[in-house]
């Protein structure tokens, strides 16, 4: 899998809150030129704002939940 394409597809998993994990990742993994390949400012803030949203969902979609479970157990009031 090509490099920007890896860094996307890390993005997207929701594990990486920073543009910095992805790179230390993809390093990691072996791939090559990484900061060469992921330097233009483009590609950093949509990875950056990727990462950012998909590190909120599980939390928005657990507090939702949270939520929807306090409010089911809550009894019924007379008026």
């Amino acid at each position: 899998m090509p490099t920007v394409t890896r860094a996307y597809a890390l993005a997207r998993s929701g594990k990486y809150r920073t543009f910095e994990a992805i790179k230390t990742q993809l390093k990691a993994d072996g791939y090559r030129a990484v900061d060469a390949l992921l330097a233009a400012r483009s590609i950093k803030s949509h990875l950056q704002a990727i990462c950012a949203a998909a590190s909120d969902a599980p939390r928005a979609e657990t507090a939702s939940a949270q939520n929807d479970t306090e409010a089911e157990a809550e009894p019924e009031r007379a008026a």
